[in-house]
């Protein structure tokens, strides 16, 4: 029996000691909703399905959470700032999901789990924390299955402009060559 594909991305997370050490620190905020994010998740399985040596670096470090009561753009960059106190080497991004509906267009947002069902690409839209007793819990918004299946699977609720554009911006499928693009429309 394969050990279910959740299982799987706790696993490798915690054998990474980063991911550890950002989920600990973002875990500290006590944000509602708030979870780790996009390539932190995403490139984690890749890489290990790929059999790299070492992790691929990341970019930046997504952090969403959803927070109805403090829409100010101005508590989301002090959220970044405390973060970049602990951990200086690595790009914070914080964003409160509650305002991301203004810059993507679309109607408000009910939930960061809501707001990740808008994300141009479905494998992108996984996202991980550590709870109250120090597990790892995930959430997805298109599930796990084409992640591990190595698809890049655009979203059929966003312009597929957009998607193709981040393909070739972030140069996945040259940097993952076993990756695939999905269909919009196939269920995961």
């Amino acid at each position: 029996m394969t050990e279910p594909l959740a299982d799987r991305i706790i696993t490798l997370i915690k054998q990474d000691s980063l991911r550890m050490q950002v989920l600990e620190c973002v875990s500290e905020l006590d944000l509602p909703q708030c979870f780790v994010a996009a390539g932190f998740v995403r490139n984690r399985v890749w890489d290990h399905l790929h059999a790299f040596d070492s992790p691929t670096p990341l970019n930046d470090i997504d952090v969403i959470y959803f927070d109805r009561g403090d829409t100010s753009y101005e508590s989301a960059i002090r959220y970044e700032a405390q973060l970049q106190e602990r951990l200086p080497e690595l790009n914070w991004q914080v964003r409160n999901q509650a305002n991301m509906h203004i810059r993507n267009n679309d109607m408000p947002y009910q939930s960061s789990l809501d707001a990740m069902s808008y994300w141009p690409e479905k494998e992108t839209a996984i996202a991980v924390k550590l709870n109250l007793n120090g597990d790892i819990e995930y959430i997805s918004a298109f599930g796990l299955e084409s992640l591990f299946d190595l698809k890049i699977t655009p979203n059929p609720n966003r312009s597929r402009d957009v998607f193709d554009q981040r393909v070739q911006s972030k140069n996945w499928l040259t940097h993952w060559p076993k990756l695939t693009i999905g269909n919009a429309n196939d269920q995961n």
